[in-house]
Formats: C-alpha cells, sequence, structure tokens
C-alpha cells in the first residue's frame, strides 16, 4: 500500500485488477480458448457454490445450480458486455436461478409476506436502513449458524437474496440492484423489510424455545411432586396397614 492510500483504496484496486482479468478470460473464452474457460470457472466457482448454498436447502442443489450457471455462461459469453464486471454477471445468474428454484418449492408464499409495501418504495427510503441487525450478527457462534439459515430460509426469494448479497457477500447496494434487476432504493427497502422479517422470525422462535422450557419444567414438577408427596388417603391407608402389621406381630 502506497503513502497516503487508504484500505479501501486498495481493495478497490485489487477488485478492479481481478475484473480486468477475467475480462481477458472471457475474451480468451470467446475465441474458443477452452482453457480460458477452465480458469473462470476454477476462479469463481467457489463463490458461485457459495452464494448458492446460502439460498438453497442443500449442497447437492447448491452443486447443481452453480453447474447450470457456468453452463448458462459458456452458452452466452459472445453476449457477456464488457461493461459489467464477470462477478456481477455471475452472480445474477446464480441468484436468478437460486430464485426460480425457490419459487418452485414455495408455491404457496404468503403475497403480505412477500410484496408488503413495496409499492411506491422508491419515496419510502432515502438512506439504508441500519436500525436492524444484519442476519448473520446472530450467527456469532457457530451452533447458531444452521438455525441462522433457517430462519433465512423462511423468508420469501427477493428478501433472501438480498440479504445473502449483502450479509454474506458483502455487495454493495448498487451491484445488488444491478444483479437482481430492481433500482437501488427499492434494494434497501427489501434490506430494511427483510431484517425486520428476519429478527420477528428469530424472536419467535426464541419465544417458542422458551415456552417449551417452561413446559418442560412444570410438567417435570408436577410429576416430582406426585410421586414424592403422599395424599392425605395414602397416609391414612399406610397407618391401617402399620396397625395391621402391629397385630399380626403381637
Amino acid at each position: 500500500m502506497g503513502p497516503g492510500e487508504s484500505a479501501g483504496d486498495a481493495a478497490e484496486q485489487a477488485r478492479r485488477e481481478a475484473a480486468q482479468a477475467d475480462h481477458a478470460l472471457v475474451r480468451r473464452a470467446q475465441a474458443a480458448d477452452e482453457e480460458a474457460f477452465g480458469e473462470l470457472v476454477r476462479r469463481h466457482q467457489g463463490r458461485a457454490y457459495r452464494v448458492a448454498r446460502n439460498l438453497v436447502p442443500s449442497d447437492e442443489d447448491a452443486q447443481d445450480i452453480a453447474q447450470e450457471a457456468f453452463l448458462r455462461v459458456f452458452r452466452n459469453l459472445e453476449r457477456f458486455n464488457f461493461d459489467h464486471d464477470f462477478t456481477t454477471w455471475l452472480y445474477r445468474i446464480v441468484t436468478n436461478l437460486c430464485i426460480d428454484f425457490l419459487r418452485k418449492r414455495r408455491v404457496a408464499i404468503s403475497v403480505s409476506r412477500g410484496r408488503e409495501g413495496e409499492d411506491g418504495v422508491e419515496s419510502a427510503l432515502e438512506l439504508e436502513d441500519h436500525s436492524e441487525p444484519a442476519p448473520w450478527e446472530y450467527a456469532e457462534a457457530t451452533e447458531t449458524a444452521a438455525e441462522v439459515h433457517e430462519v433465512l430460509s423462511s423468508l420469501a426469494p427477493h428478501f433472501q437474496s438480498v440479504l445473502t448479497l449483502r450479509e454474506i457477500e458483502g455487495l454493495g447496494c448498487p451491484e445488488i440492484a444491478e444483479i437482481v434487476g430492481a433500482t437501488h432504493v427499492t434494494v434497501r427497502w427489501r434490506l430494511h423489510r427483510g431484517r425486520k422479517l428476519f429478527q420477528e422470525e428469530w424472536e419467535r422462535r426464541a419465544r417458542m424455545r422458551q415456552q417449551g422450557a417452561a413446559n418442560l419444567i412444570q410438567s417435570g414438577g408436577v410429576a416430582g411432586a406426585s410421586n414424592s408427596a403422599p395424599t392425605p388417603g395414602n397416609e391414612r391407608r399406610t397407618d391401617q396397614e402399620k396397625s395391621r402389621d402391629e397385630g399380626t406381630r403381637s
């Protein structure tokens, strides 16, 4: 890092260099260079799988989607727009495949949960909202990561996609907007709404766990009491048996 160069500047420079390298590989692949296409796959297959895995329910589904994404890249190489990063194009393909997959699996997605309030969103939010915690802030401990993924997967696909791209992949809103085919402000609204829905679902599950534990403790206490505390009838019966035993012995 040179004098006066910030970490952000260095990261942006590295991103530009990586994008240029990708463009060079795309040009070679367009000229039927199979090695160049193979290098593109090697450079980005981990990222494609990671994005898919955070949106679909199994490793196998994610692998299938990543493979299909690169097949679509190969078929459409000639139409690649060099005004954009290759990664943006790849993210768009992977995300769209995931959303299609989720929609087929979730035939009865709630309209109120998916589209509520999105009309007129252009004027609803001027800045990205940070009042709600990011979903993956809940996953500080390894043992909670699976539940975080479950809660995230309970959201409508278009919320899942923007939250995954933002919170896991660390993309900015403009790039996410380009990937999902929405306006910048719509993406900000979806992030805001998705975070709220995530928090509500997380808290609902926490309340259910607490209630379940309370019920278990209560039922255990009642059972324990019935086993250890004799009833008045039992006490009388015990006294009578004692008297009979004493008379027999005498």
